[in-house]
């Protein structure tokens, strides 16, 4: 396996031996920010049982939301690759944008201008304080990998962690065929 730092626009894939984090079982986020003091990023496979318009129901739009992470969790983020239409993107990496204004975001929606695989939608975001996330790298919480993905929001949420660790192969292929909760095998 790769030993890759983190770094904007990786992928931090969540180890099999974490089984009771909610949040972060079987979980693979990309991270938009990447510092010494701190890092944030968004759960990227764990679609919720809502839509935007089911949120903010002056949009007009069905595009599904996912859970970011466990902080600000009443807080709605987006990211994209739609930067030409949204003043105010924060690249993350080539092709993949965080953030822009919304009021514009919202226009564009209810015209029907952005594509849902243009913007994936989050409550909530991951985040870890300085040092955190690398102490959770270093207990294997965590790996780190490049995102290979071509378009990472039309990806398949329920198989992206099993595709990622039948990939890596070994004990790994065990893992991504066990069910999510051991327990009930």
């Amino acid at each position: 396996m790769d030993c890759l730092k983190p770094s904007k626009g990786r992928l931090l894939i969540a180890e099999p031996s974490i089984l009771g984090d909610v949040s972060f079982n079987r979980s693979i986020i990309l991270l938009t920010e990447h510092s010494h003091d701190s890092s944030i990023g968004f759960i990227m496979n764990k679609p919720l049982g809502y839509s935007l318009k089911d949120l903010i129901p002056e949009v007009n739009c069905d595009f599904k939301v996912y859970q970011g992470g466990p902080v600000e969790q009443d807080n709605l983020y987006f990211i994209h690759k739609i930067p030409n239409l949204l003043h105010n993107s924060i690249e993350v990496t080539d092709g993949i944008y965080w953030g822009g204004d919304f009021s514009q975001l919202s226009n564009l929606l209810n015209e029907g201008l952005v594509k849902s695989d243009d913007i994936r939608f989050f409550l909530g975001y991951s985040g870890w304080g300085q040092g955190q996330l690398n102490y959770e790298l270093e207990s294997e919480s965590w790996f780190v990998t490049e995102n290979k993905h071509k378009n990472i929001f039309n990806t398949a949420p329920k198989s992206l962690w099993k595709d990622h660790l039948m990939k890596l192969g070994g004990k790994y292929q065990i893992w991504a065929n066990a069910p999510g909760n051991p327990s009930l095998n």
